[in-house]
């Protein structure tokens, strides 16, 4: 009897907790997305394409020049909102959210470097149907690389910002990285792990410690549009999942020294060995160029816009 009782009092305890959690996890999800902040500006677009609805921008005239932010769950095409202004007067500007980030949609499915590779040259015959210069900021940089590499057609001039060195593009899944995934694929326990993950100080702290090298630079509204994109959709956690578990990477050395398009590296003054990782890419593909923005770190679209232009514009006229 006493057993029993033990069972049903375990047994309401867990369904109490599990229906807490699941409250916490919705009004989480709802309050992240209260001030629209992603919606304002630029009049977004979609491009249906076979896995999910890709939003994105088009503003300006002039060549093409295509946007393609960091691969992050909390990151969107917002990251380039302070100098899209500035490049579409020269620019058919096409900024893009991929999928699994910002508004565009967020199927629950494994997320590999093949994924967007085929997604950003669907979207360039699709959508931009010319050849493109395109700028990629972080991890997004190995997939332009690769897709470089596969369609050289659809290419013009790249410019990578702060890419990730050789060897941590070539990381792959470790032994526990199935487990992890599917701990965070739980509906409950694995989306209350994951907000924690992307709460707005687990974002704060990032940018400090990652992404600007003046925290009098970050910006209320930069940590709101953040929150915001991570939460947005119906499975925000699955890219996080794959970004975490090396899912997303790939060896990128045989296609860096394959294609034969203009490239250039941007990085931040104040990012971590960046003019090694920069000089390691020349290594492999002599055609390289880069440029070391002072007072900058992961995020220079942000932090310095007006240096950031000047060296698109020096590199792209």
């Amino acid at each position: 009897m006493t057993t029993k009782k033990g069972l049903i009092t375990t047994l309401i305890l867990t369904t109490s907790s599990i229906t807490t959690i699941s409250f916490i996890n919705k009004y989480i999800k709802l309050s992240a997305a209260s001030k629209k902040m992603l919606s304002a500006g630029f009049t977004k677009e979609i491009f249906h394409w076979r896995l999910g609805d890709i939003y994105y921008t088009k503003t300006g005239t002039g060549k093409p020049l295509l946007l393609i932010h960091d691969l992050d769950a909390a990151s969107s095409s917002y990251e380039w909102h302070k100098i899209i202004p500035s490049l579409s007067k020269d620019y058919t500007v096409y900024a893009i959210d991929l999928l699994g980030c910002g508004q565009s949609e967020k199927p629950c499915l494994t997320y590999t470097n093949y994924v967007y590779v085929q997604l950003i040259s669907d979207f360039i015959k699709s959508e931009i149907g010319h050849r493109t210069d395109v700028i990629a900021t972080g991890e997004s940089s190995s997939f332009i690389i690769m897709a470089c590499a596969n369609n050289p057609d659809l290419f013009n001039r790249v410019i990578l910002i702060n890419p990730d060195s050789i060897n941590t593009c070539s990381q792959l899944p470790g032994p526990y990285s199935k487990y992890y995934k599917r701990f965070l694929d739980f509906p409950v326990t694995g989306t209350l792990l994951y907000h924690i993950a992307v709460s707005k100080k687990s974002i704060k702290d990032f940018f400090v410690n990652t992404c600007f090298s003046d925290p009098r630079s970050i910006k209320e509204s930069y940590i709101e549009a953040y929150y915001e994109a991570a939460h947005l959709g119906f499975s925000p956690k699955s890219v996080y999942a794959c970004v975490r578990c090396n899912y997303t990477k790939c060896n990128i050395i045989n296609a860096l020294k394959k294609i034969d398009n203009s490239i250039c590296i941007i990085g931040g003054g104040n990012k971590d060995n960046i003019k090694e990782i920069s000089e390691e890419y020349v290594d492999f593909n002599p055609a390289v160029e880069y440029s070391i923005i002072p007072g900058t770190c992961h995020l220079p679209q942000l932090e310095k816009p007006a240096d950031v232009l000047n060296n698109i514009s020096t590199f792209l006229s």
